[in-house]
């Protein structure tokens, strides 16, 4: 007798495929049959709903979620089963656990605790939270750059550098999928593209990633594109562009020319993948995108206050309103609320997408989905960290038919775990781990808002992580039964 059976599902398997009628068993964590089931210790009848494997949100900045909210609720509501975290240069290793995290992140991070020093460390201690859902992890640029230099803005020295490199090394020796930079935050924004490519380089034995947030994404886009395309080729590594767009309205459409750039890559065998989130706002550490000697009055028209440890009472406001009712114009409201105490930590919501540009990012084959989203449950985050899978299969999948369930499925499941090296995991087949989400295409959606963000969303009936079954009926069980990944390899703590 098995562990568990889910009976009565239309199976929709990872691949791409159409949904076949199936019972799925599972025992010891893992899937024994897809087909005719027989007894269990619990039995499921899945009535019709659609069976996939658990969502995979290739682009979080969960490294200190997981001490946090091992709970991982806001995930696991939305059918997520597996995150790719340390992503935009920022992740929790290495560390010097005498020093402060927020350092180079601006609290992105926070939550972080323990003794840890690298990546071994680090899931030691997340495991102890028994989190809910799976982990992988990259290591990050601004996190390297920061532990070697401070907040230097120079270039490296020789020692310097071959620091970095035993840094991003020692995380890839432990099973990190690839080394992530984040070029338009600090202190990476103070790097030259060679040395980049130099720890870009690290990688490559591995066959590991570089995954990158771009220097530019607006009006520069296009040579930010050009810059990554040149790292990749120097460094020998596939590439991964992260939240792909064009930022700020005289630079919609770009994204066409950026897709069309990355084409020509693939033509000359250059392997290279991106990942969008579904959204026309972004949203981030507000002091990296304004220069406080000349604020930009047309990005501090189109902000909002997501979390503000100085200004409590901003968040969820946009600028203009709170310049309006503090009778300042909007470009010193920014100055006001970055240079106060903490200012720093302060986290935007910016409007500077095209809904044109998000149809297109998803429309063009192998894009992947990563929520981007920022788990300070103080303030009031974006609507991605609760929305981004249930949006893309009730909105663009459902109403829009950008692309189809099948096409939907396959990005955020096996595309996902086969280019960030997730083993035995991404799809319905006999011997994977048992990663699975039971969901309503009919009536699956996200809720959260910008006015109320962190609302579950509807359509998400059951979810099983490594083969216990972590929310059922809108109910988080607390099994706790997540794991920490390593690439292409057996997960942290299993042999070899």
């Amino acid at each position: 007798m098995v562990d568990l059976v889910i009976r009565n599902v239309n199976v929709l398997d990872g691949s791409g495929s159409e949904a076949f009628e199936a019972d799925v068993e599972i025992d010891d964590g893992r899937i024994r049959t897809v087909g005719t089931a027989g007894a269990a210790d619990r039995e499921i009848d899945g009535e019709g709903a659609y069976l996939a494997p658990g969502f995979i949100d290739t682009h979080s900045h969960d490294d200190g979620a997981f001490f946090r909210h091992p709970g991982m609720e806001f995930k696991l509501a939305q059918g997520v089963t597996t995150v790719v975290a340390g992503n935009c240069g920022f992740s929790a290793i290495p560390a010097d656990p005498d020093a402060d995290s927020a350092t180079a992140s601006g609290g992105i991070l926070a939550g972080l605790e323990g003794e840890f020093v690298d990546l071994a460390g680090y899931y030691a201690e997340a495991l102890k939270r028994e989190p809910a859902i799976n982990n992988m992890m990259l290591v990050g640029h601004n996190t390297v750059r920061a532990l070697t230099m401070g907040m230097d803005e120079r270039e490296p020295t020789g020692a310097e550098l071959e620091t970095m490199r035993g840094h991003v090394r020692r995380a890839l020796e432990q099973g990190a999928c690839g080394f992530s930079t984040g070029l338009i935050y600090r202190p990476g924004r103070w790097s030259r593209t060679d040395e980049v490519v130099e720890l870009a380089k690290v990688a490559k034995p591995f066959e590991a990633l570089y995954t990158t947030h771009m220097r530019n994404e607006g009006d520069r886009l296009l040579e930010a594109v050009e810059e990554t395309l040149l790292i990749g080729r120097e460094s020998g590594v596939h590439v991964h562009i992260s939240h792909h767009k064009s930022a700020g309205r005289p630079n919609w459409g770009k994204v066409k020319d950026s897709l069309a750039r990355v084409d020509e890559a693939l033509a000359t065998g250059q392997r290279v993948t991106l990942d969008v989130y579904p959204y026309t706002a972004g949203s981030g550490r507000m002091i990296e995108y304004f220069d406080l000697e000349n604020p930009s009055r047309t990005l501090a028209e189109v902000i909002r206050i997501a979390s503000c440890p100085a200004f409590r009472e901003f968040e969820g406001r946009m600028l203009v309103d709170i310049a309006k009712e503090q009778g300042i114009d909007v470009t010193e409201a920014v100055k006001m609320i970055l240079t106060a105490p903490r200012g720093d930590r302060t986290i935007c919501i910016q409007f500077i997408i095209d809904e044109a540009d998000v149809e297109t990012n998803l429309a063009y084959r192998d894009m992947m989905v990563g929520s981007d989203g920022i788990p300070d449950l103080r303030g009031q985050p974006h609507p991605r960290l609760f929305g981004t899978f249930p949006r893309v299969l009730g909105h663009y999948v459902r109403e829009r038919a950008t692309l189809t369930l099948e096409e939907a499925v396959r990005r955020m499941t096996s595309l996902s775990a086969e280019t960030f090296g997730l083993v035995d995991r991404g799809r319905i087949r006999e011997g994977f781990w048992a990663d699975l989400v039971l969901f309503n295409p009919e009536t699956v959606r996200d809720t959260a808002t910008y006015d109320d963000p962190k609302r579950e969303p509807e359509g998400i009936e059951l979810v099983v992580v490594n083969g216990q079954v972590a929310f059922d009926a809108g109910t988080h069980t607390r099994v706790g039964s997540g794991r920490m990944l390593r690439y292409r390899r057996s997960a942290f703590g299993d042999a070899q």
